[in-house]
């Protein structure tokens, strides 16, 4: 009898190492949802931007969404974004919380010491906007002045070289408008498309004629991620090729031509 109940729990134990091998290969069929995960293409973007990227009720809706969806789709994958400071955009690629950083994201040299540069898929230009009853009527003018842009922008980077200006630096480009607005500063340096949108809710302001700068934008990638950049790349050229890309931005930047 004795033996008999040996023999039982030497089968008890070799039934519980089966399961356990079972449990095994179940855990690591689970570790396949890290698989799925890579199906997932994080976008780090900072949604205070139109008509590049802003909130319409809880979605963040412009033409980089509309560009990155698109880029996304291409590569079979699906789209996650990560609303963010603008300032912090290029960390969370570096450090890879985000595969990419879209957010009308100028192509600069001290950028593309930290990350890669796709190629660019739209021009823009950085513009002064004034109160209008200002006597600012050029960039030269603004030698000396109280000037506020959106902290990280290439804006911030320029103004920086006025001499004599003081530049204060806001989270959010219509708080600076705002606080254009209210006197508090004298001009505001900003992306055109953005400072069209907010000087339509901002009565009283208006953009001068002259342009501050000419840029160019493009969507930014971690430097150890070649492979990405080449895809990316390839869907952008394949948006420019089809006209798609062209609809994109027809969407929500009409022509002043029309």
């Amino acid at each position: 009898m004795k033996w008999k109940k040996v023999i039982s729990v030497m089968l008890a134990a070799a039934c519980v190492a089966g399961l356990a091998a079972c449990g095994s290969s179940d855990s690591s069929s689970e570790g396949g949802d890290s698989t799925e995960e890579k199906d997932t293409l994080v976008m780090a973007t900072n949604a205070e931007f139109p008509p590049y990227e802003y909130y319409e009720g809880q979605d963040i809706v412009g033409i980089d969404v509309d560009i990155a969806n698109a880029i996304a789709d291409e590569l079979g994958m699906e789209l996650k974004i990560e609303d963010m400071a603008f300032d912090s955009i290029i960390a969370a690629v570096t450090s890879g919380k985000a595969d990419f950083g879209a957010a009308g994201m100028t192509v600069d040299p001290d950028r593309e010491k930290e990350v890669n540069f796709t190629d660019t898929y739209a021009e823009a230009t950085q513009v002064i906007i004034v109160n209008e009853d200002s006597t600012i009527a050029g960039p030269d003018d603004l030698v000396g002045k109280k000037i506020g842009v959106q902290l990280g922008t290439t804006g911030d980077m320029y103004v920086s070289d006025i001499e004599d200006a003081t530049v204060e630096r806001y989270n959010k480009g219509f708080e600076a408008v705002q606080a254009l607005t209210q006197d508090k500063i004298d001009a505001v340096v900003i992306d055109g498309e953005p400072a069209k949108k907010f000087v339509e809710s901002a009565e009283g302001t208006k953009i001068l004629d002259e342009a501050y700068t000419q840029e160019e934008y493009a969507i930014v990638v971690a430097k150890d991620n070649e492979e990405l950049l080449e895809q990316i790349n390839g869907a952008i050229a394949d948006l420019k090729e089809s006209g798609k890309l062209d609809e994109i931005v027809a969407k929500y930047i009409t022509s002043d031509e029309e």
